[in-house]
């Protein structure tokens, strides 16, 4: 057993410890070595052989094409190209209409504050943390809002054994008692998931949960979704948070990611839950029996939406995902080098993620079913899509507007335009968040937005090839 040392409230667990650790010793051996997924349904492998030989010859065939028959292969590319964003189009409208009619007809009060504190079980907190020195101070005063019983939070810190600075100033800060620095030895991929595992398999919560540095749930989130589970019985495997960014208006780019937050996880998250249809979870406050997690197999270490991944495969495995209204506040990106950086790891991961589902796809339809399979399709492959399609589009009728004899957009391309604007700007304005003028300008200039998701997309494409488990760290800095 590695040494263990406490200082204040916090007790210090040294990456030692790991060689022979008191609980779950085979499952911390797979996790350590980012082994706990078999390969099938890990990103650690790009392509599957069969996928190399399937992207081989539509490269062949679009070659050839491109040689003998260039003018049908431009129409063919249209067409499709029209097809894909009309579905995105459709299904995004479809479920901001669904989104509603849940927050309209079936919103009901929580019975969290009733449950008694004698009933409750240990909650276990997972935090990764690469250099965040600067959020100790804050995140020790947010964790200690948490409206749980003291003795029965587990709050883990997991920190890379080589961030001196983070692991110094979460010994100085005012943890509540008992709560665990662990350690996570060198080793590859460096990856939020892959620390997230390392949390998994010392964890002594009957249930967890995964907060981000800079997060600040409300308190009584953690009664909350203990009582879905307990409500929706062994069924639910997941209990996803709504996520709600705190400083939309502080400018443009905060604005539009507000607005993201506020249409992605206050409508289309609770449509997709309600239907009982595959959830791509958020990257923090979603909560999970322990042993439901160890049997889904972790995280994967190597993909870099982990949270999107892990919602995936929670569906294909025959479990469901359950919403509540208890939010975690987060920061938005301010500056356009940061949300380039986030948003790239964000589609490259997609691209992972969608990846490892599609190595079989005929088994995929049939673990899912007809409706589900094609939900994946539109919502996983829709994310990706989208941030490629949307892009081109808002170019095409910006240059065809402004120099009309050189490019040229017939009335099919400007109604998809129309089209799609139109559904944001209604999931813009139904969403539940308060109105600004920021807001305001955000829902009028959506379409510049796009542009940027275009070029992070390029950017994850790039990755993906070259960099496919490189994890861009945001940085954070304490709120106001």
């Amino acid at each position: 057993m590695g040494a263990v040392h406490s200082h204040k409230n916090v007790i210090r667990l040294d990456a030692a410890a790991f060689n022979a650790p008191p609980r779950a010793p085979l499952l911390l051996q797979a996790l350590s070595r980012s082994e706990a997924l078999p390969p099938n349904l890990s990103a650690k492998d790009r392509l599957s052989r069969g996928q190399w030989e399937v992207l081989g010859g539509l490269i062949a065939a679009a070659a050839i094409a491109f040689v003998l028959a260039p003018a049908i292969l431009g129409i063919l590319a249209i067409i499709v190209f029209w097809l894909f964003f009309s579905l995105t189009v459709i299904w995004r409208l479809t479920l901001t209409i669904v989104g509603i009619l849940k927050r309209v007809l079936f919103a009901r009060a929580t019975k969290a504050a009733a449950i008694k504190e004698r009933d409750l079980p240990v909650y276990s907190v997972l935090i990764a943390l690469r250099h965040e020195q600067n959020m100790m101070a804050q995140l020790a005063a947010n964790v200690s809002a948490i409206d749980w019983p003291a003795d029965k939070l587990d709050i883990l810190l997991l920190i890379e054994d080589d961030d001196t600075a983070t692991y110094e100033a979460a010994l100085a800060a005012d943890f509540p008692p008992g709560t665990q620095c662990i350690l996570v030895p060198e080793g590859e991929p460096l990856t939020k998931p892959r620390a997230l595992n390392y949390g998994l398999a010392v964890a002594r919560g009957e249930y967890v949960t995964v907060l981000d540095a800079e997060d600040r749930p409300d308190p009584a989130q953690f009664r909350e979704a203990y009582v879905k589970f307990l409500e929706g019985g062994e069924g639910v495997k997941c209990v996803q948070a709504p996520l709600v960014a705190m400083n939309g208006a502080s400018g443009w780019l905060p604005a539009q990611w507000a607005l993201e937050y506020a249409v992605q996880f206050s409508l289309h998250v609770p449509a997709l839950a309600s239907l009982r249809l595959p959830v791509m979870l958020g990257g923090t406050s979603n909560h999970f029996r322990r042993a439901d997690l160890i049997a889904f197999g972790g995280w994967d270490a190597w993909n870099v939406t982990e949270d999107a991944d892990l919602g995936i495969r929670i569906a294909r495995l025959g479990g469901r995902t359950e919403t509540i209204n208890a939010p975690t506040l987060e920061s938005a990106p301010e500056t356009l080098s940061i949300w380039i950086n986030q948003r790239s790891r964000w589609i490259k991961g997609f691209a992972q993620t969608w990846l490892v589902c599609m190595r079989a796809p005929v088994s995929l339809f049939f673990e899912l079913g007809p409706l589900r399979w094609l939900s994946l399709q539109l919502t996983l492959g829709g994310a990706i899509l989208s941030a490629c399609l949307y892009g081109p589009m808002v170019l095409m009728i910006i240059l065809g507007t402004l120099f009309p004899q050189i490019f040229d957009y017939t009335p099919v391309d400007l109604g998809l335009f129309v089209a799609g604007w139109t559904g944001c700007i209604v999931a813009d304005c139904l969403a539940p968040a308060g109105w600004s003028v920021s807001r305001i300008i955000a829902v009028a200039t959506r379409p510049f937005y796009w542009l940027l998701l275009t070029a992070a997309a390029a950017k994850a494409v790039v990755g993906l090839a070259l960099r496919p488990s490189y994890w861009a760290k945001t940085p954070h800095m304490p709120s106001a």
